[in-house]
């Protein structure tokens, strides 16, 4: 009994072996040219309105890739659902009122505020404390010798202000202006601005609906109102007066309703053979930035690319499931989405993951690789792909990465993007950073910015499809190694 349960053990160890080292080359070429931009034309067409976050737009997506992720019969990736749903939040305004001595002025045009900072709330003051420039550092202190408490206080914008104290200067800006005006006591702030800009109606969307202190109240005023608030007084504080108290009956009234939305990530599982339990996670987002009037800003790189090269990817592996060679670990097949935003869709699932991130051996994510960097100008911009990471969390990576591509790809590994002194900071702008932090290594696969980045002229038509393949064979390659190998991946490498 004990000679047949050694040969079992040594014949499932070199089945193990076998799966690894068979030929991922004929699976590699169901990554086609003409699937990736028949995704494409789809995923960036004016359809799904540009897939900004917890929009109709982005819903689509969603449903497209979850009937793709269904065609390959990959498994739900949330329990029983192939959606993992996260909310999100926007303010709608409700009321906004500014009077002085019982005179009301106009939203928009005479005053405004931002929706996000401010709480609703109402005021009525008798009196409102010009404070100059709001500063109050270690150079410079406009509150000292006033008294701020629960009081009304006025100050200059940065584009208004005429001479910023040059120790100053540097740390101006409207949340400084906030912080000093709180530290102090006042109740609400006014800054005088060059432009009011109209108030929004729906303010920008947001996740983290709580916060460990709330900013004060702040109302942004033209300077026509400052003058009719404090009359003559507001030449003298032109010409560097001291800062006091005038008197003035000033009423402010604020409120907002929270609209409550969700937006989704979109999972699915292949399942792995003998280390089904261990995990490989590969990812792109498929939001973008939507639709303004009649405007579609279309994604088609940022990341379209990325979102159908996930699609290509598990239909490969899919491939190589159906003819015996699947792989040994799982592989996780995820868009995220609210990346656009502040990368929410994958902070979710970092925080709240489906698969547990401690059998994650890795996590390859890609953000734009279908164009070519018009500011790279050594090496052949037509055979690159900028690698950003592999050098953060495990010394096996980079080996593993350059092995994989000097046997198959033998594309130009760019390491611009790993220099912590990037000035762009790419290594923290993409999905992979809400990976790392949590210790999982990660590679991110990118080709670079280009003029129509951010753009609705991000079209399909300007996609390099065939180096777009190129590079997402790279990844197949890649992640058939780390998803086949013995051992999960070191995790040697403090984060940076």
């Amino acid at each position: 009994m004990k000679k047949l349960f050694l040969l079992f053990f040594i014949l499932s160890a070199l089945a193990g072996q076998a799966q690894r080292y068979a030929n991922p080359k004929p699976f590699a070429k169901d990554i086609t040219v003409e699937d990736m931009q028949r995704h494409l034309y789809i995923i960036a067409g004016a359809g799904m309105e540009g897939r900004e976050t917890a929009t109709e737009g982005q819903r689509k997506a969603a449903a497209y890739i979850e009937k793709e992720f269904k065609l390959l019969e990959l498994a739900p990736g949330n329990n029983n659902s192939y959606e993992m749903y996260f909310p999100v939040y926007a303010d709608s305004l409700q009321e906004l009122a500014l009077s002085i001595n019982d005179t009301g002025f106009i939203a928009g045009r005479d005053f405004s505020v931002n929706l996000a900072d401010n709480n609703p709330a109402s005021f009525r003051f008798s009196e409102v404390v010009f404070a100059g420039y709001g500063l109050s550092d270690s150079t410079h202190d406009d509150y000292e010798g006033i008294d701020v408490k629960g009081k009304l206080v006025m100050v200059w914008s940065e584009e208004v202000a005429s001479a910023v104290p040059a120790g100053s200067r540097r740390g101006f800006s409207g949340f400084t202006q906030q912080m000093a005006a709180m530290k102090n006591g006042a109740a609400a702030l006014l800054v005088i601005n060059k432009h009011i800009t109209p108030t929004a109606v729906k303010g920008n969307m947001y996740v983290n609906r709580y916060r460990e202190t709330q900013r004060i109240n702040t109302f942004y005023i033209s300077e026509t109102l400052a003058q009719k608030m404090i009359g003559p007084g507001y030449a003298a504080q032109k010409t560097g007066s001291k800062p006091q108290a005038y008197a003035a009956n000033i009423a402010l009234s604020f409120n907002k309703a929270t609209i409550t939305m969700q937006s989704s990530n979109v999972l699915g599982i292949l399942e792995g053979s003998d280390l089904k339990d261990e995990y490989v996670v590969l990812t792109a987002h498929y939001d973008h930035l939507g639709k303004r009037d009649d405007t579609i800003w279309y994604g088609a790189d940022d990341d379209g690319s990325g979102t159908v090269t996930i699609l290509e990817l598990a239909k490969a592996f899919k491939k190589a499931k159906a003819a015996g060679k699947g792989p040994r670990r799982s592989i996780l097949f995820m868009t995220v989405s609210g990346e656009e935003k502040g990368l929410w869709g994958s902070d979710y699932y970092s925080s709240n993951p489906a698969l547990p991130l401690e059998k994650t051996t890795v996590n390859l994510n890609i953000d734009m690789i279908g164009r070519i960097d018009p500011s790279r100008k050594h090496g052949n911009s037509a055979n690159y792909i900028y690698i950003v990471g592999d050098d953060k969390l495990s010394s096996d990576l980079k080996p593993i990465s350059e092995a994989v591509n000097k046997k198959y790809s033998k594309l130009e590994l760019d390491y611009k993007y790993n220099d912590p002194k990037d000035p762009e900071r790419i290594y923290y702008r993409s999905d992979h950073y809400n990976f790392a932090k949590k210790g999982v290594p990660v590679i991110f696969y990118f080709s670079g910015l280009h003029p129509d980045y951010h753009k609705p002229s991000d079209t399909p038509d300007k996609i390099n499809y065939h180096l777009m393949q190129k590079r997402a064979q790279l990844i197949f390659f890649t992640a058939w190694d780390m998803a086949n190998r013995n051992g999960m991946l070191k995790r040697d490498i403090p984060l940076q």
